[in-house]
């Protein structure tokens, strides 16, 4: 996943504003728009994979999500290294004596920990959101490993209960001797969200690991399944690809592996090896995101799922080279070969024969046939270009020799510009690399307005990956946005091969990344409205593109104008001799403090401002966007100038212009991102985008002399006298955009507008002199208020089909207000 995560806006703003317009019809007035198709032209063939879903577990999207296991920390594995509020019984009750323990007596070496239960005395779980969710008249698969250590019987009694009672009748197992793996079945009686497992010992002592209970009605019935709904609705979705398991859980933390030699290392890098076998033998690892992940859902599940979704697997290794914030080059060189050795060992596992050494052991968990693995990815957003690059080379001759049907991707780090973007591209290309994987995640404004980036790549370059994108925001004026960008992506489908929105998957109590695709909780899922446009787009992709022209939207832009500011974020920083001067040299403002912070208001009402010395200090460290402004925000084509220092935190200092409100400005960032790199990003009703960037880095104590120049839409800056930086805001947000495409297998000609403003688009498409469609076409459109978020009780986003009668040569249809419409033409 991008860099800063949590800067995030939520709305699109003024230019997708509007409220729903009535439904298509037959327009007979003049247009305001046209589309021009020829249907005797055939533009970019499009690949079967454009589009797929990247899966990274991150808002609990595996245990507590995707994976049905619905006993949470089922190996009393949870670790302070996972989170810091977290012990062995975190999510347990116990009555009695229950304690567990670390010793030689443990299940097997890699799982740590087991539980000492004594005689009369029993644990409780209590799930994931409000408890252990169950269905009336579904089976409940429970087991669990127990042993007394002798000849001695341990009877145990299994509940299943919530607040109102039993939630079916006990069951009863008894251990004696050694580990063994004890189960039983469970019928629901009645439908609760709230359930509660229990564990009880009669009198003997026993030792208890891998409590699980397992709904038996998994998606494809699978052992070790997925939970049904989600998986069902990412399978409904038709992916191309399933690009999997992370993001950053693939290249943070150690790289070493989960054994005695490196002390049980609990923070390591996603390693395929650990996730395959029984699964009481897989590892467990401290999760990226901020909590444990059991790997009970790993290589093998994650093949599986592709192949039974119909998706491409897409795996990512770990490169050596952390991301993510961490940015560290592993140098050890044993520990790169090791690495470059488990990448040929997975694509053994994936392709081999069941009789080959990793084969054997793919069809020894049920799968002798190949997965048929043809793409795989080596690192993730690393910010070391260089670094990342050199050790990318020996992965991709280490696998072209042995398997050069391969196709080795690599990345051009967390952004969509910059230094390491443009560093990053120039090494792939030098190399001749295959493909590269581009993340980013943006301003609603930033998709509108870069529908054309993928125009000008090289096509005799490496093709693009897009691995992770998304507008910043759940609503329908998000979706909106992202649908402008796809007709850019579908044009471009010679360039840009594979393309996937990103995250997934979030469980609403356990959040820490918005937007998301799906949405759940423990009983229930739902899709956001950007998860209804990426099904509109994957689901009517088209076999090649048609040539198309559109009329655009009069562009209405004047000056950048507004008022400044100051801002910090996690910092405490001073500022002092602030002076606006107009483009004539008139002085618009001067301020010094040395009569008090007057001039300036609270424009963010954060953190805590007050003069102190003769300077303008905020002082909270812990604050995040602070903003103050001065100034008029009538005001163009001016010069700011003024002194920053950064006292003391995380990352440096925030320079604001063309300030209309908090939501709604620019800034120049020196020193953000944790102190790792510079920009200016703009903003748009809290919305960002970068508009130049690089790594530039703040001095705690050292006073810098800061200044920017507006001119029009020409901007300008200055570090200590020297150019630092300059940018062009001149883009237009076009809110009309249109891609066809064509079916080869039903003759569709595919007609996709995205109408991304409050007003109709009547609009005139011609389909070229002498073209022969049928006068009927089928319509599906998503249209709602750009506010619209579908949520569990409501889904206002949602496809309407419809027929439309009037398809000619040349025809009219009016699109509604915020919409994105998909016409299916059948030519003859």
């Amino acid at each position: 996943m991008a860099r800063r995560r949590w800067r995030l806006g939520l709305t699109l703003g003024a230019l997708l504003a509007g409220t729903l317009a009535a439904g298509p019809t037959a327009a007979a007035e003049p247009t305001d728009y046209t589309i021009d198709v020829d249907p005797s032209r055939t533009g970019a063939k499009i690949d079967d994979s454009m589009y797929g879903v990247f899966y990274e577990d991150i808002n609990r999207a595996a245990d507590g999500g995707l994976y049905a296991e619905l006993v949470q920390n089922r190996s009393f594995e949870y670790s302070t290294a996972d989170n810091a509020a977290y012990k062995p019984l975190t999510s347990w009750d116990t009555s009695g004596t229950a304690e567990v323990v670390n010793d030689e007596g443990r299940l097997n070496a890699r799982n740590r920990n087991y539980l000492s239960l004594g005689g009369g005395s029993s644990v409780t779980n209590t799930g994931y959101n409000t408890g252990l969710a169950v269905t009336k008249g579904k089976r409940y698969d429970f087991s669990v490993w127990a042993r007394t250590g002798g000849t001695q019987k341990a009877p145990l009694t299994i509940g299943l209960r919530d607040a109102s009672g039993d939630l079916a009748p006990a069951r009863r197992v008894t251990a004696r001797g050694g580990w063994a793996k004890y189960k039983a079945t469970f019928t629901a009686a009645r439908t609760s969200a709230t359930g509660r497992l229990t564990v009880a010992s009669d009198t003997a002592p026993v030792s208890l690991d891998e409590i699980s209970l397992f709904p038996h009605d998994t998606f494809k019935g699978r052992a070790n399944g997925l939970r049904k709904d989600l998986a069902q609705k990412i399978a409904d979705l038709d992916p191309g690809f399933l690009r999997f398991p992370g993001g950053c859980l693939v290249n943070t933390g150690s790289h070493e592996a989960y054994d005695e030699k490196s002390g049980w290392q609990r923070k390591r890098s996603y390693q395929w090896k650990d996730t395959i076998g029984p699964v009481e033998q897989r590892a467990t690892n401290a999760n990226f995101w901020g909590y444990n992940q059991s790997y009970g859902l790993g290589y093998y599940e994650y093949f599986q799922f592709a192949e039974d979704t119909g998706a491409m697997p897409l795996p990512v290794v770990p490169a050596l080279v952390t991301g993510c914030g961490q940015n560290k080059a592993t140098d050890d060189p044993a520990l790169l070969k090791r690495h470059i050795q488990d990448t040929l060992d997975l694509i053994e596992f994936a392709n081999g024969p069941a009789t080959s050494e990793w084969g054997k052991k793919r069809a020894a968990m049920g799968h002798p046939e190949p997965f048929r693995l043809t793409h795989l990815a080596v690192g993730n957003e690393e910010n070391l270009p260089e670094e990342f690059f050199a050790r990318f080379k020996e992965f991709r001759a280490a696998i072209e020799a042995k398997y050069p049907d391969i196709t080795v991707i690599a990345n051009s780090g967390p952004d969509d510009s910059g230094s390491v973007f443009d560093r990053a591209w120039q090494l792939g290309r030098d190399a001749g690399v295959a493909m590269v994987d581009e993340h980013y995640y943006n301003s609603p404004q930033w998709f509108l307005e870069n529908n054309d980036r993928y125009d000008s790549y090289d096509r005799e370059g490496p093709k693009v990956f897009l691995g992770e994108y998304a507008s910043q925001g759940n609503t329908f004026s998000n979706a909106l946005s992202e649908a402008a960008f796809m007709t850019g992506l579908e044009r471009n489908a010679d360039v840009v091969k594979l393309a996937s929105y990103a995250p997934l998957l979030a469980n609403e109590d356990y959040v820490q990344w918005k937007p998301n695709m799906i949405w759940y909780d423990n009983d229930q899922s739902w899709g956001s409205a950007n998860y209804e446009t990426q099904k509109l787009f994957m689901r009517n992709v088209g076999d090649e593109v048609v040539p198309s022209t559109a009329s655009g939207t009069p562009a209405t832009s004047g000056p950048i104008t507004g008022a400044v500011g100051l801002s910090t974020w996690a910092t405490s920083a001073a500022y002092d001799d602030v002076k606006v001067t107009g483009e004539d040299g008139k002085t618009l403002l001067t301020d010094d403090f040395s009569a008090g912070d007057g001039q300036w208001s609270k424009a963010a009402d954060r953190g805590t401002w007050a003069v102190r010395d003769g300077a303008y200090v905020q002082s909270d460290e812990t604050a995040e966007n602070t903003l103050v402004t001065a100034g008029d925000k009538g005001w163009q084509n001016y010069d700011l100038n003024v002194k920053a220092t950064k006292k003391s935190g995380k990352e440096g200092f925030m320079v604001a212009f063309g300030v209309k409100d908090s939501g709604n400005h620019y800034w120049w960032n020196l020193g953000g991102w944790n102190n790792t790199q510079s920009a200016v990003e703009k903003s748009v009703d809290g919305a960002k985008q970068t508009m130049v960037q690089d790594t530039t880095a703040i001095e705690t104590g050292r006073t810098y002399d800061l200044r920017v120049e507006v001119r029009g839409r020409q901007v300008t800056l200055f570090l200590d006298g020297k150019k630092w930086g300059s940018f062009t805001d001149d883009k237009p947000a076009e809110p009309f955009r249109q891609v066809v495409t064509r079916d080869k297998a039903t003759g569709d000609l595919i007609v996709k507008v995205v109408n991304a403003q409050g007003s109709e688009a009547r609009t005139e498409i011609g389909l070229g002199s002498g073209t022969r469609v049928g006068r009927n076409a089928k319509v599906t459109t998503l249209a709602a208020d750009p506010a619209a978020e579908n949520t569990k009780d409501a889904t206002p986003v949602k496809p309407v089909t419809s027929t439309f009668k009037g398809v000619s040569e040349a025809f009219s249809y009016t699109f509604p207000a915020n919409s994105i419409t998909f016409m299916r033409i059948r030519t003859e």
